[in-house]
């Protein structure tokens, strides 16, 4: 019995000194740890951590119909060339953590730039964690500066936090070019090669991370795509595009008889909201008024057609003041796209600026699809024309 006492007594006595203990050890937990494991603390690039918060509630369609439906500020263009020979503001390396020279895109950066430059200029900003960037000179590059990023290994089984760090890679990036006053910035599409993320799962999170920063953000935002099997196109679109391009596209070696249809052909009475025999109407007079006709502002319009505040506003100050103006057939079309325009507005407005809508011409076919179909996703119709190596509408 004695004993008992004794050691329930011992027991009171070293209690507030174990409970200290667990305390250190939870403030330990919560302070260093997260420096030691940095891909369990979440967004970890240098600006606010909200840029990498992912809406769970929407879906990815759901995500593109919003930035679609609001526009952008800046313009996103999908291409297939070497970053490393682009006249950009800047260009982003698909970095390691240590900011070491690698292979791939990041090996063809460094040689490119000059490796012992670049590299004493990493060694200066090294390490960095996963999903933060930074910036160096770009040296003897045609790109003013290199952006660095650490892209995230990827974890198919925790799905959320690797699409959180790739996020923060573009949003930290493209911040990052913004605050050095670039116009412009050429990504990769990062960590898709050897860190193994899906190429589909990669676009979708950069397309994403993109147009959602383009909301508020300026700038002109390249991304090199090689791999054509990384566009995430339903299959439902691909049946139904290529149903139509077969029953319509007049090709240099497609001679059926009979498929070669007029452009020049008249919209039926009242198609046009009362522009049938205005003949004389200028292009600058038909797009102004379509534009009053849906209820809409300038800024509205250039915003959804991928032109970008800067480009859109002399666009506009040109239209208004500029007498004959009319800008190229792309420019009308992404207009037309952004306005949601039927096929005989969109044939009329062509018209006015002296332009043809041709089932001789695939890039043609293919945007005459989604407008036919209702589809005014310019950034959905963009990847299916660049799947078919078409020019790009807007941008």
């Amino acid at each position: 019995m004695q004993n008992n006492t004794q050691t329930h007594s011992a027991r009171l006595k070293t209690w507030p000194i174990r409970t200290l203990l667990w305390v250190l050890l939870v403030v330990l937990h919560l302070t260093i740890g997260p420096k030691l494991y940095p891909q369990m603390a979440g967004s970890s690039h240098s600006y606010s951590s909200k840029d990498a918060k992912i809406d769970t509630s929407k879906t990815k369609t759901q995500k593109a119909n919003d930035a679609a439906t609001t526009g952008t500020r800046g313009t996103f263009t999908l291409v297939s060339q070497d970053i490393t020979k682009m006249r950009v503001g800047a260009i982003v390396n698909a970095a390691n953590t240590d900011l070491r020279m690698g292979s791939g895109v990041c090996g063809a950066i460094f040689k490119a730039a000059g490796e012992k430059k670049l590299q004493a200029a990493c060694d200066k900003l090294s390490p960095i964690r996963t999903g933060e960037a930074v910036i160096t000179p770009g040296f003897e590059l045609p790109a003013k500066y290199v952006i660095h990023t650490a892209g995230p290994v990827y974890d198919q089984w925790s799905k959320q936090q690797s699409e959180t760090l790739l996020r923060s890679c573009y949003t930290g990036s493209l911040s990052l070019a913004a605050k050095n006053k670039c116009n412009s910035i050429a990504f990769p599409l990062i960590s898709s090669g050897i860190y193994g993320y899906p190429k589909k799962e990669s676009l979708t999170v950069a397309a994403s991370a993109i147009a959602d920063w383009l909301k508020e953000g300026e700038l002109d935002v390249y991304l090199s795509v090689f791999d054509k099997e990384a566009l995430d196109i339903s299959e439902e679109l691909l049946t139904g595009l290529e149903s139509y391009i077969d029953e319509n596209y007049v090709g240099a070696h497609k001679t059926r008889a009979g498929k070669q249809r007029s452009t020049e052909k008249k919209a039926p009475s009242g198609a046009l909201g009362g522009t049938a025999g205005k003949r004389n109407e200028t292009f600058s007079a038909a797009l102004l008024r379509l534009i009053g006709a849906k209820g809409k502002k300038d800024v509205d319009v250039y915003k959804k057609a991928n032109i970008g505040v800067k480009r859109g506003r002399k666009l506009f100050s040109k239209i208004r003041t500029t007498k004959g103006h009319t800008p190229s057939k792309r420019t009308v079309i992404a207009l037309a796209v952004a306005l949601e325009l039927t096929l005989p507005e969109t044939t009329y407005l062509l018209e006015r600026a002296g332009f043809p809508l041709s089932h001789s011409q695939m890039f043609d076919v293919i945007v005459e699809y989604f407008i036919v179909n209702g589809k005014y996703n310019i950034f959905e119709i963009n990847e299916v024309l660049f799947k078919y190596d078409q020019p790009l509408l807007g941008g």
